[in-house]
């Protein structure tokens, strides 16, 4: 490892432990030349997880694009942005699990939907409303219902 201090191109690993969350090893280096300390982290490559659109286009998944539909659909809502992170992370894992790099956006909607219906009602039919794409009131109104159905 290069040390970022110096440039000398040999460092010197003076301690190794796994992180928190046990998704990388931290090291911390020091350079033999400058005698400064550092901290790298190593993580595994992870394999890019490929969306397939409505209309066919694939495009990278993009952790934050899911983040902004969530916060929208929770605006204003007693719900936390960890919680919101959660539910993205959750999803992640989830699509890592699956046996194959390409993904259904409407997959992954339905994803989201079923952790929304557990968490708030109001932040599901906001959601609801854009995934589905719902074209006059009595879409939403027939959702309402089948929701209040399921809730009883």
């Amino acid at each position: 490892m290069k040390c970022p201090f110096c440039g000398h191109e040999d460092t010197d690993v003076i301690d190794s432990r796994d992180t928190e969350d046990l998704n990388a090893i931290r090291r911390r280096r020091e350079c033999p030349t400058c005698k400064k300390r550092f901290t790298t982290y190593e993580r595994p490559e992870e394999s890019v997880i490929i969306v397939i659109k409505r209309d066919g286009r694939r495009e990278k998944f993009d952790k934050q694009k899911l983040i902004n539909s969530i916060l929208k659909s929770i605006g204003k809502r007693p719900i936390s942005y960890n919680k919101v992170i959660e539910i993205v992370e959750s999803i992640e894992r989830e699509l890592r699990s699956k046996q194959s790099e390409e993904i259904n956006s409407t997959t992954i909607g339905e994803m989201v939907l079923r952790r929304l219906k557990k968490l708030d009602d109001i932040a599901y039919i906001r959601f609801a409303a854009v995934y589905k794409e719902f074209k006059e009131l009595g879409d939403i109104v027939n959702e309402i219902k089948m929701l209040q159905k399921q809730k009883k």
